[in-house]
């Protein structure tokens, strides 16, 4: 492994390692002339770099609500750098320092929110391709309230621009979402459409809500991908929505059923959040605040400056859907149709 440089570009100072991925390691870094604190994901250089590509991506992104700003991209001795404002704990941080427990509306407003994330994502050709809490970051100072996506390493583009239609259905792909949370299709090597970056989505509501999910033990790590496929394709939809709102058992069908290549019907899932607020047994609130567990934990979150607060917040714009010129649907694939058997499929033209 060669030298980790202690500065990048000259004026990022490279500080305490934040985490790590499959091939980049993120560091907090602070800029020496502007006096303000920065992420910096160092990647070493070779044939391929997923941080350039990254880099591409978030700049083709900038300006939604809840997606990170790149600042700089370039080469400092043997590697990329990416340099990104600096956000604060994941949901993963957080959930753990809340017992692993989210009330309902906290649930509500952190879907209502990533929904509009992916709606915006989506709007722009691309599928995020890797929905966890591990993803799911707070920002800093006013932006407090906005929950930011992150790590945009299996981000894919579904719409080809060049020839304006989308991307054609094909089998034999590797599982590239976190096991626990991906796609019963992308467990089976289908080709990955927004509809499954909403299955993840649910999946993740869901595990907020309940604390788990019937597929994961207490220590997920110990399942290999075949092993939590199996489970999840054991688990009927009534048994991964006992005790819990119908809503998500709606939202869950309705993803499930989608098409390859359909145009997902974000209003109808928002609109089958936002009820859940009408029928919480406490006054609907707009500002969730997650530095106040309700219990001791165990799990203290990361030394951040305050507070970390939910609320609603507007979505960004999204360009009208592009309805496909025609509905693509997978072929030969009984597996697909065994292993989504509990849920109901959506009747051929």
């Amino acid at each position: 492994m060669d030298k980790v440089p202690t500065r990048v570009d000259g004026r990022f100072r490279l500080g305490d390692v934040l985490g790590s991925g499959l091939y980049a390691v993120v560091y907090r870094a602070r800029n020496i002339i502007k006096d303000n604190a920065v992420t910096i994901k160092l990647e070493p250089i070779n044939h391929s770099s997923s941080v350039q590509r990254e880099y591409r991506i978030l700049k083709n992104l900038e300006g939604g609500i809840g997606i990170p700003r790149a600042l700089w991209f370039g080469r400092e001795s043997a590697y990329h750098a990416l340099v990104l404002d600096l956000l604060g704990p994941s949901l993963h941080h957080i959930f753990l320092a809340h017992n692993r427990k989210f009330s309902l509306d906290t649930v509500v407003n952190l879907g209502d929110q990533l929904l509009s994330r992916l709606e915006y994502i989506h709007s722009h050709n691309y599928i995020h391709g890797d929905i966890k809490p591990q993803n799911v970051v707070v920002g800093l100072g006013d932006l407090k309230h906005t929950a930011f996506l992150i790590d945009f390493g299996t981000t894919k583009e579904f719409w080809n621009t060049s020839t304006g239609v989308h991307i054609p259905f094909c089998q034999g792909q590797c599982l590239t979402s976190t096991p626990a949370f991906a796609s019963i299709n992308d467990h089976l090597g289908l080709e990955l459409g927004r509809r499954d970056d909403l299955e993840s989505l649910t999946y993740m509501l869901i595990y907020c809500f309940q604390g788990s999910l019937p597929w994961l033990t207490s220590d997920q790590e110990k399942l290999s991908s075949s092993s939590i496929l199996e489970r999840k394709v054991n688990t009927t939809i009534e048994v991964l929505c006992q005790g819990i709102p119908v809503q998500f058992t709606t939202i869950l069908i309705y993803t499930r059923a989608l098409a390859f290549s359909e145009d997902p019907d974000y209003n109808h899932i928002r609109s089958l959040l936002r009820v859940l607020h009408s029928t919480s047994p406490a006054p609907a609130s707009t500002e969730l605040d997650f530095g106040k567990p309700d219990v001791p934990t165990t799990h203290p979150l990361p030394c951040y400056d305050e507070p970390w607060e939910i609320k609603a917040v507007p979505s960004s714009p999204c360009p009208p859907l592009r309805r496909s010129s025609r509905v693509l649907r997978p072929h030969n694939h009984s597996s697909t149709l065994r292993a989504t058997a509990s849920t109901p499929r959506r009747k051929k033209a």
